[in-house]
């Protein structure tokens, strides 16, 4: 071995030290290692087949809560919200996939959020309030299902800025331009594409009733989408937590508060 190639090794073995234990200590602080090596996944995915393109990072820093909230047009949107994060976020889903042998794991990892569809889902809400308080990032697709119709968005719930309100932290509008979908959950996966992420300003929830909070942020997604003149739609008000249920959750969160 030439003294040239031993220096070589030498000086990379002592260029790699400090920089692995960096990443090392930033991943702990942000994942899991089971989250890190999804989230490296991800990103490798995300970047490489779909192309994935984020022309600007979400505008607040690591430790400040947030509901981040998205059109939806396929089965893995969240994969590219997760990108643009840095973070995890924990994404409201469906009871029923949650708790599914096959994607239980998968749906833990990534920090989930088990909620009934009915919306009346007093532990799903104190979950994410807590959550939220605590300075994480949650997810929600407000138009409930993916949208395979010419129209920009489905008419959409307000939940989400409920529980934005009852956290006091800020909604996040983002655009998803050319996620891939073909009536499968697995289909993306199969399809190249190119996609681009678009993130607006902070939606300031301490104002208004969440109705137009969310028509605001709607609006937003909709500029982002370069369709300033949507109009957005309500979807129908039986799917909602009562006020009762919110002001539960609430209360047990200012309990456990108290008692740590």
């Amino acid at each position: 071995m030439s003294r040239d190639l031993i220096s070589a090794i030498f000086l990379t073995a002592i260029l790699a030290v400090p920089t692995v234990l960096w990443l090392s200590q930033w991943s702990r602080r942000v994942y899991t290692f089971p989250r890190y090596v999804l989230a490296s996944f991800n990103l490798f995915w995300a970047r490489c087949w779909w192309r994935t393109s984020i022309p600007a990072e979400l505008p607040i820093p690591i430790g400040q809560g947030a509901v981040l909230i998205a059109n939806h047009r396929s089965s893995v949107d969240p994969f590219f919200i997760q990108v643009a994060a840095h973070r995890v976020v924990h994404w409201m889903v469906a009871k029923e996939f949650v708790e599914h042998p096959a994607l239980a794991w998968f749906l833990r990892q990534t920090g989930a959020i088990g909620t009934s569809r009915g919306g009346r889902d007093t532990k799903a809400i104190r979950a994410a309030i807590d959550l939220l308080k605590a300075g994480e990032l949650v997810g929600v697709l407000p138009e409930g299902r993916i949208n395979m119709t010419d129209r920009l968005m489905l008419p959409f719930r307000p939940g989400a800025a409920m529980i934005a309100q009852h956290a006091e932290v800020p909604i996040i509008p983002i655009y998803i331009e050319g996620a891939p979908y073909d009536r499968t959950p697995a289909s993306p996966f199969l399809m190249p594409a190119r996609v681009i992420v678009k993130i607006g300003e902070p939606i300031d929830t301490s104002v208004g009733t969440p109705q137009e909070i969310m028509e605001q942020a709607t609006r937003e997604i909709a500029r982002l989408a370069g369709q300033a003149d949507f109009e957005p739609q309500f979807a129908g008000r039986d799917w909602k937590p009562t006020s009762a249920d919110l002001e539960e959750a609430l209360a047990a969160a200012r309990q456990r508060k108290r008692n740590r």
